[in-house]
C-alpha cells in the first residue's frame, strides 16, 4: 500500500489511528501487527506467508540465542540464522543475476548454460532482511533483550511505516519503545507535520521531476545531447533525494503518530564537501548498519591501511549490490568505495585545505556521476549518458529537444528542490528563535511558527490535490 494513495490516506490510516487510540494500551502492539500484515498483504500477496514464517523463525532463534549466552552453540545458531536470512535474500533477489553471469562465462568457453530462474521479488525484502539480522545480532551482543512473545518481535520486523523502504531501524534503538512508549499531543502533531512535509517532497517535487527524467533515460543513445543529459541527471539527483527522504519523513512522521521515535535518515547530503561527509548525511540508517554489522566486524579502522581499504571496498561493493541485482549498482557502490579510499589516502587532507565550495563541487560531481550508473538500465546506457554529459553525444534529430521538457511546473519543482536541498529553513528557524537584543525573548518566533503551520497546511492541501489527480510515481526504493 502506497503512502500516497487515497486508500491509505483516507481509509487505512485514519481508521487505524482511531482504533489505536480507543484500544487499551496492552492491545495496541497486537493491533499494529495486524494492521501491518494487512498493509503488506494488499500487494505482497502470498509473500506475506513467507514474511510471517521468517518472523517466527527469527523470533524463536533469538530466544534461544539469549538463553545460550555467549557460547559456541549460540554462535553457531547465530551464524545459521543470519545465513538463512541471507539465503532467502539471495534466492529471491540475486538468483537470476547469478545464473546470468555464470551463463555468460559458460558461453565464452562454449559450454552449455542453465535456465535463468524468474522469481518475483517480495516487496521490501532487503529492508526486512537487514532488520531480521539486526534483531538476532543485537540479542547475541546483549545490546537488547529478546522479545519473549511473538507480538513484540513481529512489531519490530513488520511495523508498516518502515517495512517497505526503511529507514533501517536497529533493534537495540527501538526495543524499549516496543514494550513501553509515551503518547503526547505534541508528538502526534510533530508526526502529522513530518508526514505532510514528506508527502509534499514526494508529490510536489520527486514525482514531477520523475517524468522528464524517465523520458530522457529511455531515449535512444544517439539522440542524447549535452542538454538532455544534464537535465536528466540534475533531475534525477533531485528526484532520488526527495523521493527517498520524502518516504523517510513519512515513515518517521507515522512513527511519531503511534508513539515511536525513528532515527533520522537524511541530513542535507548535497551540502557535503567530501564523499565521507556525504555518507554521514545520506541514507544514514544504511551506512550505520553496514558500519556496525559488517565494517567493524571485518576489523574497521583497526587493521593495516591496506586491509582498511579492502574493508571499505568490500562494504561498498555489497552496498551497491544490496540496492539491486545489476552491475550498474555494483559500479555505483565501487565508485563510492574508491573515492572513500582516495580520501583516506590523502585526498581528504587536501579537501580540508581548499575552500569549502571546491570540496562541495567535487563531491556533487562525484555523486551525480554515480547517480548515472544507479539510474541507467545498463553499463552501456550509463556510458552513453556520461558521454553526452561531457559533450560527446551524437545528438541525432529528435522531436523532443531538452527545452521541450522545461515546463513551468518542472522549473518550479526543480527550483523548490534546489532550495529544499539546503538547510535554509532550519537556519531561518534558529534565527527566529534567537532572543531579540535587549528583550530577552524571541520576538519573531511566534510569527515564524504560525507561518510554518500555515505552510504545512498549504503543502498538505496541494499534495492532496495531486493525490486526487493520481499524479505520482511509485517510490524508487520500493524495488529494493
Amino acid at each position: 500500500m502506497l503512502f500516497t494513495e487515497p486508500t491509505f490516506l483516507f481509509g487505512f490510516l485514519p481508521v487505524l489511528l482511531a482504533i489505536y487510540y480507543m484500544a487499551p494500551a496492552r492491545a495496541r502492539n497486537a493491533l499494529l501487527v495486524v494492521a501491518s500484515v494487512i498493509f503488506y498483504a494488499r500487494d505482497g500477496g502470498a509473500f506475506t506467508w513467507i514474511i510471517l514464517g521468517s518472523i517466527l523463525v527469527n523470533t524463536t532463534a533469538a530466544i534461544w540465542v539469549e538463553r545460550l549466552g555467549r557460547t559456541r552453540q549460540a554462535r553457531l545458531l547465530l551464524a545459521g540464522i543470519v545465513g538463512l536470512n541471507l539465503l532467502s535474500l539471495i534466492t529471491f533477489k540475486y538468483a537470476g543475476f547469478l545464473v546470468q553471469n555464470v551463463n555468460a562465462g559458460l558461453t565464452s568457453i562454449g559450454a552449455g548454460t542453465f535456465a535463468v530462474p524468474s522469481l518475483l521479488l517480495p516487496i521490501g525484502i532487503s529492508f526486512f532482511t537487514f532488520h531480521s539480522i539486526s534483531y538476532i545480532v543485537d540479542v547475541y551482543r546483549r545490546q537488547a533483550v529478546a522479545q519473549k512473545g511473538p507480538i513484540g518481535a513481529a512489531l519490530y520486523l513488520l511495523f508498516f511505516p518502515q517495512l517497505i523502504a526503511g529507514p533501517i531501524i536497529r533493534y537495540h534503538d527501538i526495543a524499549a519503545q516496543i514494550t513501553g512508549r509515551v503518547h503526547t499531543t505534541a508528538q502526534f502533531a510533530l508526526g502529522v507535520r513530518r508526514f505532510s512535509i514528506g508527502l509534499a517532497k514526494k508529490l510536489l517535487i520527486a514525482s514531477i521531476v520523475a517524468r522528464p527524467v524517465d523520458a530522457i533515460f529511455a531515449m535512444p543513445a544517439d539522440e542524447l545531447t549535452a542538454a538532455h543529459a544534464w537535465l536528466a541527471i540534475a533531475g534525477y539527483t533531485l528526484q532520488i533525494y526527495f523521493d527517498f527522504s520524502g518516504y523517510s519523513d513519512m515513515a518517521i512522521g507515522l512513527g511519531h503518530m503511534f508513539g515511536f521515535t525513528f532515527p533520522e535518515n537524511f541530513r542535507y547530503p548535497y551540502i557535503a564537501s567530501s564523499v565521507q561527509e556525504f555518507w554521514k548525511r545520506w541514507h544514514i540508517s544504511l551506512s550505520t548498519w553496514f558500519r556496525d554489522y559488517l565494517y567493524i566486524p571485518l576489523g574497521g579502522n583497526r587493521r593495516s591501511p591496506g586491509r582498511v581499504y579492502l574493508n571499505l571496498a568490500t562494504v561498498f561493493f555489497l552496498c551497491g549490490l544490496w540496492h539491486g541485482a545489476a552491475w550498474t549498482f555494483v559500479v555505483w557502490g565501487l565508485l563510492h568505495g574508491l573515492f572513500l579510499v582516495l580520501e583516506r589516502i590523502g585526498l581528504g587532507d587536501l579537501l580540508e585545505r581548499v575552500p569549502k565550495p571546491v570540496g562541495w563541487v567535487y563531491t556533487l560531481a562525484m555523486v551525480m556521476t554515480g547517480w548515472v550508473f544507479f539510474r541507467a538500465d545498463s553499463i552501456a546506457s550509463a556510458l552513453a549518458m556520461l558521454r553526452a554529459l561531457v559533450g560527446f553525444g551524437t545528438g541525432a534529430p529528435t522531436p523532443y529537444a531538452a527545452s521541450w521538457y522545461l515546463t513551468p511546473e518542472l522549473v518550479l519543482a526543480m527550483v523548490a528542490g534546489i532550495i529544499g536541498s539546503m538547510p535554509i529553513v532550519p537556519l531561518l528557524s534558529r534565527a527566529a528563535s534567537q532572543p531579540s537584543p535587549g528583550e530577552g525573548h524571541a520576538r519573531w518566533y511566534p510569527a515564524w511558527e504560525a507561518g510554518a503551520v500555515l505552510a504545512v497546511v498549504l503543502l498538505l492541501a496541494v499534495s492532496i490535490t495531486q493525490v486526487a489527480l493520481g499524479a505520482f510515481t511509485p517510490f524508487i526504493y520500493f524495488r529494493f
